[in-house]
C-alpha cells in the first residue's frame, strides 16, 4: 500500500560556489546527469530533483545531518567541523563547532570546501570532492537500473520520525 513512498524522486542539493573549480565541475556533472544519458551508454538520464544553493553555506542543523552522511573514515572525529574546512583556510580562526563553521562561512565563503553535495534520500554526501559526487550519481544509477541491493540502499528514517 505504501510502496509508492519508496519510489519518490530523490532530492539532491549542491551548496555551490561559482568561484570554486571543483564546485563548477560538480555542478556540470549533476546537470549533465539530468539532461544527458547517464552513463552515456545507458540511453537515459537520471531522474532526481536538484537544488542549487549558490554562495550560501548550509545551516548548522544541515551540517550536522551532512556530517552523519559523510563516511566515517573521512571524518576526523564525530562532531568535527574540520570536514567542511578548506585546506587553505582564508582565516586564522578555527571553528570549535558546526555553528562556528556557519558563522565563519557567512563572512568568508572561502573557508569552506566547495561543493557540498547531498543526496538527502539515500543519506550520502560529498564535501569538496567531485569523486564523491560521482559515487552519489552511481548509486542513483544503480537504483534506477534495479541493481541496488537492499544492503546497498540503507533506509534511514527521515524527517519528523528520525
Amino acid at each position: 500500500m505504501f510502496s509508492a513512498f519508496k519510489r519518490a524522486i530523490p532530492q539532491v542539493s549542491i551548496f555551490h560556489n561559482p568561484a570554486s573549480p571543483p564546485s563548477q565541475a560538480a555542478l556540470r556533472l549533476l546537470n549533465s546527469a539530468l539532461s544527458s544519458p547517464y552513463p552515456a551508454s545507458s540511453g537515459k538520464p537520471l531522474v532526481f530533483n536538484l537544488e542549487v544553493v549558490e554562495n550560501k553555506p548550509p545551516t548548522s542543523d544541515q551540517l550536522r545531518v551532512i556530517l552523519s552522511y559523510v563516511h566515517p573514515e573521512s571524518t576526523p572525529t564525530p562532531e568535527s567541523p574540520e570536514v567542511f574546512l578548506s585546506s587553505h583556510p582564508a582565516s586564522d580562526v578555527r571553528p570549535n563547532n558546526l555553528q562556528d563553521v556557519v558563522n565563519l562561512a557567512q563572512t568568508n565563503k572561502n573557508i569552506l570546501k566547495w561543493p557540498i553535495v547531498v543526496d538527502w534520500d539515500d543519506g550520502k554526501a560529498a564535501v569538496g570532492d567531485v569523486e564523491g559526487v560521482k559515487s552519489i550519481l552511481e548509486q542513483l544509477r544503480k537504483k534506477r537500473d534495479g541493481e541496488a541491493k537492499e544492503a546497498d540502499v540503507e533506509h534511514k528514517p527521515k524527517g519528523w520520525f528520525s
